[in-house]
C-alpha cells in the first residue's frame, strides 16, 4: 500500500515581508503624501497600457488603494486588478484582493476548486512589485484626478 501526503505550503515570510517593505516604498513614490478618499492618478506605460491608481480608505495608520489597467480594447478579464493595503507604521504595503479574489489566503491547499496557487499570495505581491519596478522605470506620466 503507498500512501502520499501532500504537505502544506508554509511561506517565505522573510521574502514576503522584504517583497512588501518594496512594495511600500514604490507606491510611496507614485502616490501623493497626503492622499484623500476617492483620488486618483493615472501612470501610463505605453500610449495604449494605462493605470489608475485610486485611494479607497485612509486612517492614521493604513491606506487602502486599487490599481487597475484600463488599456482600451483588453478584455475586463485580463486587465490588471488588485487591491493593496499599506501599513504606515510599519511600512509594507500588501495585496489583499487579486482579479476575482476577494481575500488572499497565506497558503491554499493544492489541488482547490477555485485552482488557487499553493503559494498564490507571495505570488501576487511578487507580481505587483515587478509591475512597480515597471511603472517607475517606464511610466511616462502621472496625472492626479479628483
Amino acid at each position: 500500500m503507498v500512501f502520499t501526503t501532500t504537505r502544506k505550503h508554509v511561506p517565505d515570510l522573510k521574502g514576503l515581508q522584504r517583497t512588501c517593505d518594496t512594495n511600500y516604498m514604490a507606491l510611496m513614490k507614485l502616490l501623493p503624501s497626503e492622499a484623500r478618499v476617492g483620488e486618483s492618478l493615472s501612470v501610463g506605460i505605453s500610449e495604449r497600457v494605462l493605470f489608475v491608481l485610486r485611494v479607497l480608505e485612509t486612517a492614521p495608520y493604513t491606506w487602502h488603494v486599487s490599481i487597475e489597467q484600463c488599456t482600451p480594447g483588453l478584455p475586463v478579464f485580463m486587465r490588471m486588478k488588485v487591491r493593496v493595503r499599506l501599513y504606515h507604521d510599519v511600512r509594507m504595503a500588501e495585496v489583499c484582493a487579486s482579479q476575482q479574489i476577494s481575500t488572499l489566503q497565506p497558503s491554499y491547499d493544492y489541488p482547490n476548486k477555485n485552482m488557487h496557487h499553493r503559494n498564490e499570495k507571495e505570488q501576487v505581491n511578487f507580481f505587483l512589485a515587478e509591475w512597480l519596478r515597471c511603472c517607475l522605470q517606464h511610466g511616462f506620466s502621472t496625472v492626479k484626478q479628483l
